[in-house]
């Protein structure tokens, strides 16, 4: 085989041989020397002495070079893409980083989620080895926005009014977690000149289409 030969770190060494010939002795000694760690990086020579029955012999050597060509595995730690609700913070799950011959590979992780805008964002992960050899993953953060705006009245509920007093609508507050001002409207009519019960109607919506509803009597 190959001399030098090339060995991929994490690969055990299987040792090729050689043949030996000689001219009067059909079947020489053969004695194979020397080791290969192929868990460490460096080269390494493996010795083969022939000998034949008259006491002559022979060696040559051949040089194992260990290298390292593959680029570390990453393995995402938690769901990828990652659904986050506005503005709920945001924390990094992290990855696993494996390598056939650096214990302790380096991991960068890169890229900013802002958790109170609503969208898609990308963090990237780079993990490099100690040859050298490197290897990125992403993972999309879709911040998202599921949750109806609520909707505090203003005034009481039920509301008592004296006939024939005008009816001055209390109005509401509306608060989301997502939107600083979401939409509001109210519907129904209260004819103060006749008694009765009526239902004034606030329905709040905010900039992701979630909506919610709550009476006044």
């Amino acid at each position: 085989d190959d001399n030098p030969f090339t060995l991929e770190c994490g690969t055990p060494y299987s040792e090729p041989g050689a043949n030996v010939t000689d001219s009067c002795d059909p079947s020489p000694t053969l004695t194979i020397s020397g080791t290969v760690d192929h868990t460490t990086l460096g080269s390494y020579t493996v010795t083969y002495t022939a000998a034949d029955g008259a006491g002559n012999s022979a060696t040559k050597t051949r040089t194992i070079n260990v290298i390292d060509s593959v680029d570390p595995v990453i393995t995402l730690n938690g769901a990828n893409p990652l659904i986050l609700e506005c503005p709920a913070p945001y924390n990094e799950p992290g990855a696993t980083v494996t390598d056939d011959c650096d214990a302790s590979p380096n991991l960068q992780i890169t890229g900013t989620v802002n958790t109170s805008v609503l969208g898609a964002y990308t963090v990237t992960y780079t993990a490099t080895d100690a040859s050298g050899n490197t290897s990125s993953v992403t993972r999309t953060v879709n911040v998202v926005d599921t949750i109806a705006p609520t909707i505090v009245l203003n005034g009481n509920n039920p509301l008592t009014l004296e006939c024939p007093a005008p009816y001055n609508d209390p109005g509401a507050m509306v608060t989301d977690d997502c939107d600083t001002n979401p939409a509001l409207q109210i519907t129904g009519t209260v004819d103060t000149s006749i008694p009765g019960a009526y239902v004034v109607t606030y329905t709040a919506t905010d900039a992701s289409g979630n909506t919610s509803s709550v009476t006044r009597t």
